[in-house]
């Protein structure tokens, strides 16, 4: 199978007439403007460089801020600078990311013209309150609507989430999934809301008026919600924040923020398999066998399921075996 890479080009809160409360793009993504023309075409051609060479598939990738906002020339002058990668065969296509209430008919007419082959929104959540505390400036019929006609194109659908944000809870968090399920959507990303400097959120936090999910918690939450999507067939493209600098130093104010928040997902999921499995089991030797690309999960951060399964047993032992896939795993006790 193809390995999928994306050459991200961020434009910060582009054309975005709303300010989310948790949304400071700038600090995110660590720059202040759009690039520049020959920026583009360095930064496609550098990761090209960076990229094996066989069994690949690249999209660029049009982030951080609403691309289908901006005015139809711009649209199409930054489509056409990088659709020639697309016509060589560099690339598979291009992929955007934008606001739920600017995709219409005419929009996609627009991005239809060009090989454009996926289309993230920035759902959130389908939850109209969350979405009010939060101030997206749209509601959940809007984000249904778009991924309808987005559907009706052929095009690819990612609807992204985010978890902990005013008003929510997890059980909404949980619908909210749900129903990016029942839209349709081929792909998604997972984001707990931590607080950023200069934000609205950032205010209300001090004012103890919002509260972040603990690290706990949102780790807990975002594992349960992986299972969902892939037993549903939907992709999760990312959990947690990028990491970067701004956000491992001063960017960064509260809230579920991790490094590596998707490897504590992953060790979660396979700390739950083992405490259901061997909850009141012991003995002298424990020897797992996990899928290999799964060894480092399952023997948790840290060590950390490794470190649990030691309380029951005096030696653990973890193998890679082909054999196993995805969440499976054997083993064998010695007393």
């Amino acid at each position: 199978m193809a390995k999928h890479y994306n050459i991200p080009l961020f434009f910060p809160e582009t054309a975005c007439p709303f300010r989310c409360v948790y949304c400071n793009q700038q600090e995110i993504s660590g720059r202040v403007g759009v690039p520049e023309d020959h920026e583009i075409l360095h930064t496609i051609n550098r990761h090209l460089r960076s990229f094996p060479n066989n069994e690949r598939e690249v999209e660029i990738a049009f982030f951080g801020g609403s691309f289908t906002g901006l005015p139809a020339e711009r649209q199409k002058h930054y489509l056409a600078l990088v659709s020639g990668f697309v016509a060589s065969g560099a690339v598979s296509g291009i992929r955007l990311s934008t606001r739920p209430d600017f995709i219409s008919p005419d929009v996609l007419d627009l991005l239809c013209a060009y090989p454009v082959k996926t289309i993230e929104l920035g759902a959130q959540s389908l939850d109209d309150e969350v979405l009010r505390k939060s101030g997206r400036g749209h509601t959940s019929s809007q984000v249904a609507r778009a991924s309808a006609l987005i559907l009706e194109r052929r095009l690819r659908l990612g609807l992204q989430m985010m978890t902990g944000l005013p008003g929510d809870t997890p059980k909404k968090s949980l619908a909210t999934a749900q129903k990016i399920i029942e839209l349709g959507a081929h792909e998604t990303r997972i984001y707990p809301c931590v607080v950023i400097r200069n934000t609205v959120l950032e205010r209300l936090n001090h004012k103890g008026i919002y509260h972040p999910q603990s690290l706990d918690d949102a780790v807990d939450l975002t594992s349960r919600l992986y299972l969902k999507f892939r037993e549903a067939g939907v992709k999760v493209l990312r959990i947690g924040l990028h990491p970067s600098e701004d956000l491992n130093g001063s960017a960064f104010v509260a809230g579920p923020y991790h490094p590596s928040f998707n490897e504590l997902v992953m060790s979660r999921i396979w700390h739950d398999l083992f405490l259901e499995e061997f909850a009141s089991r012991s003995g002298n030797l424990l020897e797992l066998r996990v899928p290999p690309h799964q060894l480092n999960h399952a023997v948790g951060y840290g060590a950390s399921n490794k470190k649990m399964l030691l309380h029951q047993f005096k030696r653990v032992r973890f193998r890679a075996n082909s054999a196993q896939n995805d969440f499976t795993f054997s083993y064998s006790i010695v007393p």
